[in-house]
């Protein structure tokens, strides 16, 4: 048996992973949210690993037709928002078998105490909980192996993951403590940002979400330039003017979220926005909102168009960054299989 490697905390290679579900229907909190975020992690010079969590998808109905082109959509959408397949890992989850290998592993390292505080299952589920698939349940196991399969140190996430990341630390910390080993790194979360979580235009007390029966609620990246500029004028406000500094956003959702959106897509401070149009009315802000939004998006929308043309070129391009993630995570899964205890023979 190959003696387990004990590596300090400090000594693992930074690395970032993350990923999105592709379940089709891209909207801006999707952009905001992360893939604008992607592509500035890959600037900064780390090594950054990209993943279309398809097999996230399915802990819910997916129509296979359906899954098969909103995966390649997300590909496309990464590509044209900046993400350089040269310089970033990109790839689909199912095509590296160790996702589902370390997530069996996890399954019995983690509690079921744990994952029944999960409050994602609890909003998704609802009412319905002894009807949804395990997978939904368990899902937070598989997110974990997603990370832990590369040893990543960072994870951008949104405030809504925060909970599953801190799922995954202790799921490291307790197969390190079972086992007697520095295996695993306790990965840190990157929440950074005017907009971590982009909320609806209907209801600044709700995310962003494709899956609102309104689709007033949010901009896809489907979306024309018309029709983002109209979706902004009617994006749900108070009649209050713009305050002079940020406390004067509090209790004021709606306009909380137009201002980080207008942050987060000028690459500038809220603080800064608050000063360019203290007093203004929305009468005033929204046009300039729409303004900077289409020309943000509409050149990623039609990049995207244009790489959807060759489906062909997307799975390739998934397929070789899929045999890139293979040949890290392959020799860290099978160190797992060494600390575990399980006999494999080499053919």
């Amino acid at each position: 048996m190959t003696e387990p490697v004990q590596t300090p905390q400090s000594a693992f290679k930074p690395r970032i992973f993350s990923g999105i579900q592709p379940s089709g229907g891209l909207t801006l909190g999707n952009y905001l949210g992360a893939l604008k975020r992607f592509v500035e992690k890959q600037e900064e010079g780390i090594e950054t690993i990209y993943c279309l969590v398809d097999m996230h998808a399915i802990t819910v109905w997916q129509d296979p037709a359906k899954l098969r082109h909103a995966t390649r959509e997300g590909a496309a959408a990464f590509i044209a928002a900046g993400i350089d397949p040269a310089r970033s890992i990109l790839f689909n989850q199912c095509q590296v078998s160790a996702h589902a290998e370390l997530g069996w592993i996890f399954n019995c390292v983690a509690r079921m105490g744990w994952m029944s505080r999960m409050t994602q299952f609890k909003d998704k589920a609802g009412k319905n909980s002894e009807n949804v698939s395990l997978g939904l349940f368990a899902y937070p196991a598989l997110m974990a192996a997603d990370i832990l399969a590369y040893h990543a140190t960072m994870v951008p996430v949104g405030e809504d993951q925060k909970q599953h990341l801190e799922l995954t630390r202790d799921i490291a910390i307790k197969f390190n403590n079972d086992y007697g080993v520095n295996f695993f790194p306790v990965v840190e979360p990157i929440i950074e940002g005017a907009a971590t979580r982009v909320m609806s235009l209907r209801d600044g007390t709700k995310k962003m979400s494709k899956s609102d029966p309104s689709d007033q609620s949010r901009i896809n990246f489907t979306d024309d330039a018309d029709a983002i500029a109209a979706k902004i004028r009617k994006a749900k406000t108070d009649p209050e003017p713009l305050p002079d500094s940020l406390d004067g956003l509090k209790d004021r959702p709606e306009a909380k979220n137009l201002v980080n959106i207008y942050a987060a897509l000028a690459n500038t401070t809220t603080e800064a926005v608050i000063t360019e149009f203290a007093g203004a009315q929305f009468g005033t802000f929204k046009p300039r909102l729409a303004e900077l939004a289409v020309s943000v998006l509409s050149p990623i929308t039609t990049e995207m168009n244009r790489l959807m043309q060759d489906p062909a070129e997307i799975d390739r391009i998934l397929g070789e960054g899929a045999d890139r993630a293979e040949a890290i995570a392959r020799p860290i899964v099978d160190q797992v299989y060494e600390i575990t205890g399980m006999v494999r023979s080499r053919r």
